[in-house]
């Protein structure tokens, strides 16, 4: 049988962990055409949610083509525009009218158009000779997608890549597009939650109060401890209860991480799974991941991979300038250790969670928060 415990992409909905309530709201705006603005930790499962959403709309069979792009790698608004275009025409069936219409269209353009030799995805190239063109071109597309008669979702992944660009007009320019659209639903994705909250919450800014937010938690306890039990015993290995435990409380119910473990376990699975067992699997993969997390130290100051394990042998961190943990860690003032924090949220690197009126700091990434916790 093969590993049920999928760490990489979307598979099937079997094979996918709840998030039902989510799925819910996001195809009932879906059909009342509402945008949805979906903020989640990084690796928590947010692309996941978003191909089950795809799959949910052709099983289904709802009147709405969905089309996936991600915009995490883009550097430039030409860029932005390219990637588009590549997702449109990966999307729309070929042989289908919106698609041979979509062919036309680009083909006016004057492209040139390869296809990836691993996965047949198509790449678009195209010639944009000012930023004005590139602006047209944008709204050529969108402007496309809008007059097709037919319901269209297109879900940006990495939505806050948009103010790193060099053009700085970018979102206005946008949201002009946008507000004009009839036929078209956005859902805008990101994992930088303080950017997504400016860009959608921020009264100054275009696209002020124009979405529904959803903010993706973690999976329920009770309910990834059914379905960890539920594929293991499919594929014939008992689970005991204390080692479902140990793998939740050691990667924190995390979507990745949890995952990850359980696929590991399972490979080393006879049919018997054990906390042993887990803690192998565990011990495994930090020995595996060791050489990545080595490397972190020469890219951070000595303040930055300082104020990282200290989070980390803490595992959540409420009061970073708090008197009491400053001292316990030796890590010099307040004002200065801010200024760390900043930067480590900035890459990533600790995430800021806020709920119910507190905010805690945590490590992003679960292993190398136990990497750090157990070496140092």
């Amino acid at each position: 049988m093969d590993n049920p415990f999928i760490f990489r992409a979307y598979k099937t909905k079997e094979l996918f962990c709840d998030r039902q309530k989510e799925l819910e709201q996001l195809i009932s705006n879906c059909i009342s055409g509402a945008d949805t603005t979906l903020i989640a930790q990084r690796r928590i499962g947010k692309t996941g949610l978003i191909y089950r959403l795809f799959d949910e709309i052709k099983t289904q069979k709802l009147p709405i083509v969905p089309i996936y792009v991600d915009i995490f790698a883009t550097r430039t608004l030409e860029d932005l525009v390219k990637v588009i275009s590549e997702a449109i025409m990966e999307s729309l069936p070929p042989k289908s009218n919106i698609g041979k219409k979509f062919l036309i269209f680009i083909k006016s353009l004057r492209p040139v158009i390869t296809y990836d030799p691993l996965t047949s995805a198509p790449q678009i190239q195209l010639t944009l000779q000012n930023e004005e063109e590139r602006q047209q071109t944008l709204k050529g597309l969108l402007t496309f997608l809008d007059n097709q008669n037919e319901k269209i979702l297109l879900a940006i992944d990495e939505f806050q890549q948009i103010r790193e660009y060099p053009e700085k007009n970018v979102e206005a320019l946008l949201r002009t597009i946008i507000q004009k659209l009839n036929d078209v639903t956005f859902l805008y994705c990101g994992s930088k939650r303080h950017m997504m909250l400016d860009i959608f919450s921020g009264e100054r800014n275009p696209f002020y109060r124009s979405t529904e937010f959803l903010n993706l938690q973690k999976i329920d306890h009770t309910v990834y401890s059914d379905f960890i039990k539920h594929n293991f015993t499919a594929a014939g290995k008992n689970i005991d209860d204390d080692a479902v435990r140990y793998i939740l409380d050691w990667t924190k119910a995390h979507t990745y991480f949890t995952q990850r473990l359980c696929h590991t376990a399972f490979n080393l699975a006879g049919q018997k799974v054990d906390t042993s067992l887990v803690k192998e699997a565990a011990a495994q993969i930090l020995q595996s991941d060791a050489v990545v997390f080595g490397q972190y130290q020469q890219l951070l100051t000595s303040g930055q991979w300082n104020l990282l394990i200290a989070i980390a042998k803490e595992g959540e961190v409420e009061q970073i300038s708090a008197r009491q943990f400053l001292r316990k860690h030796h890590l010099g003032n307040p004002s200065s250790v801010n200024r760390t924090l900043t930067s480590l949220i900035e890459k990533n690197l600790v995430d800021e969670n806020i709920s119910d009126g507190k905010t805690q700091y945590s490590i992003n990434d679960v292993f190398f928060s136990r990497w750090l916790a157990e070496k140092y």
